[in-house]
């Protein structure tokens, strides 16, 4: 929620209303140099966006990570220079160099703003929909970080109070994802979340009326949020009327029950002479006779280009000392709440720079041998042993939570009190997270999480719906952020609900993303093993690909078999090739991921009886496995053993890498069917006997 200071009356003077000129004549000039672009939308929602940084956001461009800050989200991220302008009018770090240098070759201003790479940038929103989805994410991690350090404070009152503040557009809300976060957020009575929603009724097919004239508020009304309508064309003329925008934000601001849109109806590339209000100023340069028209029209010298007077930068450039004003007040707070509570202050401490506590680790399950069990089950078990000690630890499931086990148990649901059920207690600081079957932005969520607070959030579905997910992790791995996906029903094994469900092509397609961890453990002690690997690494995402069926729980003291370990690492040898009781070179070498790994072992004893020496190497993650060291790697996969087999029940896609030309590939490369998961490994030929003849062929081709 919005902290008490934040409402303010508005001040708006003659150099305000030649900066917002200045912005459009720039967006302008920087598309017209680099030859593409969209610089409509940077002209017509400059007085907006410049009233947002200039008057409403909390923000210090001299600290861009300062924790009390307010978040601002473009969610079009295509007009880059809405945000670009104003991060060079505050300070931030960006100069007239670099909006000169928009979309070029090592510039701080690329196409669409990325995390990482310009200060101030929050998200890097990319397709239209991901940033007002993850915004719902970022308002979520307010209110979580609130309960965890400070949940008694009065409202407003927090150091960890602010607001998130998002500029949509008509593509953003034609966006499927969108309504499903959005739907969420309503749910959530999120007040800490303003949108504004720039209806200019323009995309690149010109006219949004040939597809989307839906009454946008009223299906956000119908969501829960509080809406308001603020019409720059009520009066017939096009009036940039700031102070009804001003009173709007400061309403929405002060609307702490549920989320708030504003509508504000623009004329895109306002005031172009000929091209505002049309699909051509939408993602195009203005060209040379259009350009110099504006600059006429606003007063600026049509030969002069990237002009910026020095009164205007120096009035801008003030809001610098607004936000340290606001930093020093608001540092007070924050050391008068450290001092009331220093155990909080210390968690916030490790929680910010990334650390785990000391001897978690002890905290994780060790399961016995002998004794079946799903991945999936031994996920949570883990994630309830571990939760204790990791508060920052939160998440839930797209209504799958019995299925995909990701309750905390001990742990009441983040949900309003009034909207609680029979099964589900919670309370608005809750750590179980309900997404419904919104498996989309069930992603986009965890990803604004995770962006905005230093907690360590996760999402669970099954495998086959990561494809709806895709564009959410995508960029997960693209900004390099821990984010967590939890994927269960990996396979053919899920069994009668039949091919619709049963993934078959998801685990290549993920590991096709760069950046992005696919882990896929083959017993209980791996699961426990990749948790661990997964919480300590904060560089990428993660996706736990678990079973549904029960899997056999390796007895580790065995003789050839290695420790669970060995998973942190990618790939290890689960059991050593042996013949009379000794370890020798193998033969042959079996590669086995998940529940099929236990099909290897079968294999290997069966091979053992003719003679064939077989080690069985599990290869959870083919990414960390990929990082280790050449000599590592070379002590698990030997490139003198060219008889290898891969056995996944998936397509072969990706295999042949590693098992080369001798090898063989033991893989599912069609749909599966409905039926039992014994009957469908048997009918598919993925069995240990097809593990085993597949071992015997490539040992004679690679004779």
């Amino acid at each position: 929620m919005a902290p008490q200071s934040d409402v303010r009356e508005l001040s708006w003077t003659e150099l305000d209303h030649k900066a917002v000129d200045t912005i459009r004549v720039l967006a302008a000039d920087a598309v017209e140099k680099v030859g593409s672009g969209h610089p409509g939308t940077a002209m017509s929602l400059a007085p907006a966006a410049y009233l947002l940084f200039q008057q409403h956001l909390r923000h210090d461009p001299r600290d861009p990570q300062w924790i009390g800050r307010d978040r601002f989200v473009l969610s079009p991220g295509h007009t880059s220079l809405t945000l670009y302008l104003q991060l060079f009018f505050s300070g931030y770090g960006l100069e007239m160099k670099d909006i000169e240098s928009l979309r070029t070759w090592g510039s701080l201003t690329p196409g669409h703003p990325e995390v990482g790479h310009t200060d101030g940038v929050e998200i890097t929103t990319g397709p239209l929909g991901q940033g007002l989805a993850s915004a719902v994410g970022f308002a979520y991690a307010q209110r979580r970080m609130r309960g965890m350090m400070d949940p008694d404070a009065a409202p407003g009152t927090s150091p960890f109070d602010h607001s998130i503040f998002v500029i949509a557009s008509d593509g953003d809300l034609q966006e499927g994802v969108t309504s499903e976060a959005s739907s969420l957020a309503g749910h959530q009575e999120l007040g800490n979340l303003v949108v504004i929603y720039d209806e200019n009724h323009i995309s690149i097919e010109d006219d949004t009326d040939v597809a989307f004239t839906e009454d946008v508020l009223g299906r956000y009304a119908a969501y829960g949020w509080h809406t308001q309508r603020v019409d720059w064309t009520r009066t017939g003329e096009y009036v940039e009327d700031i102070e009804a925008l001003h009173l709007a934000i400061n309403e929405a601001k002060s609307e702490t029950s549920r989320p708030s849109i504003i509508s504000l109806r623009t004329v895109i590339g306002w005031p172009s002479p000929t091209k505002k209000n049309t699909g051509g100023i939408h993602g195009s340069k203005l060209g040379t006779d259009e350009l110099e028209a504006l600059k006429k029209e606003l007063g600026f010298d049509p030969q002069a280009h990237f002009a910026l007077d020095d009164e205007v930068l120096a009035h801008v450039r003030k809001v610098a000392d607004r936000g340290a004003d606001l930093h020093a007040e608001w540092q007070k707070s924050f050391d008068a709440w450290k001092d009331a509570h220093p155990d909080n202050a210390s968690l916030l401490e490790r929680l910010e720079t990334g650390s785990l506590p000391e001897g978690w680790e002890a905290k994780l399950p060790e399961f016995d041998a002998g004794k079946a069990l799903a991945t999936r089950a031994a996920s949570g078990k883990v994630i309830n042993a571990i939760a204790e000690v990791l508060p920052e630890l939160w998440g839930g499931s797209a209504d799958l939570a019995g299925s995909n086990n990701t309750t905390i148990e001990s742990a009441a649901s983040f949900i309003p009190e009034t909207k609680q059920t029979n099964s589900w207690k919670g309370n608005p600081y809750g750590r179980v997270l309900h997404f419904g079957i919104r498996e989309h932005a069930a992603a986009s969520i965890v990803n604004g999480i995770t962006l905005a607070s230093p907690t360590r959030a996760y999402s669970g579905t099954f495998l086959i719906f990561s494809d709806y997910q895709r564009p959410a992790i995508r960029l997960s791995a693209l900004m390099g952020i821990p984010s967590i996906f939890i994927w269960t029903h990996d396979s053919i094994g899920l069994g009668e609900d039949g091919p619709t469900h049963q993934p078959v092509e998801q685990l290549a397609s993920l590991r096709a993303i760069p950046n992005l961890d696919v882990v896929r453990p083959a017993d209980a002690n791996e699961v426990a093993w990749a948790w661990k690997t997964v919480l300590e690494n904060t560089s990428n995402p993660a996706g736990l690909v678990l079973s549904r069926q029960n899997l056999p729980v390796y007895d580790r003291s065995q003789p050839g078999f290695g420790p669970a370990e060995g998973v942190a690492k990618g790939g290890y040898v689960l059991v050593e090739a042996m013949r009379d009781g000794q370890v020798v070179d193998p033969d042959v070498v079996l590669i086995g991921t998940g529940s099929e790994v236990q099909l290897a072992v079968e294999a290997r004893e069966a091979l053992a009886g003719e003679g064939v020496a077989a080690r069985v190497v599990s290869l959870p993650s083919l990414e960390w496995f990929n990082r280790q060291e050449e000599d590592y790697r070379e002590s698990v996969l030997p490139a003198a053993v060219t008889a290898r087999v891969s056995v996944e029940a998936g397509v072969a896609q990706g295999w042949r890498e590693l098992v080369g030309d001798a090898g063989r590939i033991v893989s599912l490369d069609h749909f599966g069917a409905s039926a039992d998961y014994q009957r469908l490994y048997t009918e598919f030929g993925i069995t240990a006997e097809a593990v085993a003849q597949a071992a015997r062929d490539s040992i004679a081709a690679a004779k």
